[in-house]
This record gives C-alpha cells, sequence and structure tokens, in this order.
C-alpha cells in the first residue's frame, strides 16, 4: 500500500508538472495569464485599509489567486512551476491520499478572493486533485473593491482605476456639469489628484472674487480655463501619438507638472504651449522608436520561458 501511495503521489506530481508547461505555452503571448498574483502588488493597487481576523472558515479552493511569499513557484493554477518543489509536493498529495487530516491554512482575504500567508503546497494539492473547499484561518484586508478569481495584475489595475472613476463622478458630479467629456486616467490616484487640481482653482478664484464659488461653477471654470486649452493643445501638436496607451487627460497631469517646473526655471510668463512640446520632445517616443519596441515586445513574447 505504501509503495502504491508514493508511485501515485510521484505520478500526481509529474502531471502537475506537465500541465503546468502546457498552460505557459498556451499563455506564451500573454503571460500574464499565466502567473499567480503577489499579496505585495495587490496590496500597492488596492491599498487595504483596514485588517480584521475572521477566524476559522472552509474556503472555496478557486477563489483562491495568491500568495504572499511563493508566487513564483506555482502558476495561476497553482500548479507548481518548478521540479525543486517536488519533495514537499509529494508529502502533502501522500496525506491527501491516505485522508490524513492536516492542520488549516491561512489566508488573507481582500475583495471577496484570498492569498495564501501559510500552505501553498496545500492548496496546490488541492486543485490537482479536484477538492472544491478547504479549511483556513481568514485575515480580511478591508476594501470596497470587489475583485474576481480570473483578474490579472492590469485587470485589477483596471478595476481600482474604473472604482475611482465612479466615486469622483459620484463625488464631483461631473456627468451632470460636464457630460460631454469622458474624463479616462490609466494610472491609479489620478482622480484624486486631479480633484486638488479643482480645489485650488476653485481656491484661487474665490481670492478674486467676493463671495463663495460653488463646486460646480469652479468645476466647470477649471474645464473651461485650465484642462481643455491644455487637452487642445495635446490635440493640435498630436502629442498623444508620442505616448502610446496614454491618455489626453494622463498628458494633461504630466505636462502641468512639467509647466510648473519651466516656469520656476524661466519665469511666470512661460507659454503652456512651448511646456507641451517640451514635455514631448524630452519624454516622448518617436515613430521609429515606438516600431522598434514593438517588434522587441513580439520577440519576447516568442521566447520560450
Amino acid at each position: 500500500m505504501g509503495d502504491f501511495i508514493h508511485v501515485t503521489a510521484r505520478e500526481d506530481f509529474n502531471k502537475a508538472r506537465m500541465q503546468e508547461k502546457i498552460s505557459r505555452i498556451i499563455n506564451a503571448l500573454s503571460p500574464q495569464n499565466h502567473e499567480l498574483l503577489s499579496l505585495s502588488d495587490v496590496k500597492d493597487v488596492v491599498r487595504p485599509k483596514s485588517e480584521t481576523y475572521r477566524g476559522l472558515q472552509t474556503v472555496d479552493v478557486t477563489r483562491i489567486v495568491g500568495s504572499e511569499g511563493r508566487y513564483r513557484d506555482f502558476n495561476k493554477g497553482f500548479l507548481p512551476r518548478r521540479d525543486a518543489l517536488r519533495g514537499r509536493w509529494q508529502s502533502i498529495d501522500r496525506a491527501h491520499l491516505q485522508q490524513v487530516n492536516l492542520p488549516p491554512i491561512r489566508l488573507y482575504e481582500i475583495g471577496g478572493v484570498y492569498f495564501v500567508r501559510d500552505g501553498n503546497h496545500r492548496v496546490s494539492v488541492a486543485r490537482a486533485q479536484g477538492v472544491m473547499a478547504i479549511d483556513a484561518e481568514v485575515v480580511s484586508l478591508g476594501t470596497e473593491i470587489r475583485l474576481d478569481p480570473k483578474m490579472t495584475k492590469a485587470d485589477l489595475k483596471k478595476a481600482v482605476i474604473n472604482y475611482e472613476k465612479e466615486e469622483f463622478y459620484r463625488q464631483t458630479g461631473w456627468p451632470q456639469i460636464i457630460p460631454h467629456y469622458d474624463l479616462v486616467f490609466t494610472e491609479i490616484g489620478r482622480y484624486d489628484e486631479l480633484l486638488q487640481h479643482v480645489e485650488g482653482h476653485k481656491y484661487f478664484l474665490n481670492q478674486r472674487f467676493s463671495g463663495e464659488l460653488s463646486f460646480r461653477d469652479a468645476l466647470q471654470s477649471w474645464f473651461n480655463n485650465v484642462f481643455k486649452p491644455i487637452v487642445d493643445v495635446i490635440a493640435y501638436e498630436r502629442i498623444l501619438a508620442r505616448f502610446p496607451g496614454r491618455t489626453a487627460a494622463d498628458l494633461y497631469m504630466w505636462i502641468v507638472k512639467h509647466w510648473d517646473e519651466l516656469k520656476r526655471e524661466c519665469g511666470e510668463d512661460y507659454p503652456v504651449q512651448q511646456a507641451a512640446r517640451d514635455f514631448s520632445s524630452r519624454y516622448g517616443k518617436g515613430l521609429w522608436r515606438r516600431i522598434r519596441e514593438w517588434i522587441s515586445r513580439r520577440r519576447a513574447r516568442r521566447r520560450p520561458q
């Protein structure tokens, strides 16, 4: 019986390794679909606001999507990525085959999905054996953003940006005040930063006029007199083409910062049009550079792992 269990555990690990290799080949052009999420990376994006001990729970194994420290050892399906994991993996599998009760694993929960603190090999074996649920000690990290088990790191970033956008629209009334312009960013934290721009513009206007200007009027004034002129320059100078994957709102934020630096160096009368051109020439990508980078990315995706 013992020899049979040892042989079975060895075959189970070999099968798991083969499945991991097949998954890597299938996702060669989209490697992010193969990668297990890092808890540290997710915390950097989601920025949880609290930590609460939830005690012992039974957790759906398919909702365990990442790891605190072993995210490089397993793929997105918790298949082992290295032969060096064999010893520990097979010992857990033997315990499973012999129906030995193991202690609960430890997990972090965030946004409805889970990350392994301790017990990565047990999760891997459970997934490989088709186990649907596992006992775990759970600590919840508080966030209002709901996460999906299928999310990649890029998907997670988009979800956070979309959440920030919805909150900004709700707080400011943007869709009602400026219904003809959809404000889109590609980086986290930009909507909060933009709100500071509007508040600063409101403060500046209140210094010039008697009475308190409403936020609605300040937002409309900022859009017409600050944001739109810079976005118009971006369009006229065709600057966006030099920053692939970015939006006019992204460039507005960068150009404003660059303009402030140039005004400190060259004087307050430095024109925004020249600041935009200077930013584009310093940091933008020309056509040939964009082509070379595209070719390099294509070659990297075809390169064997």
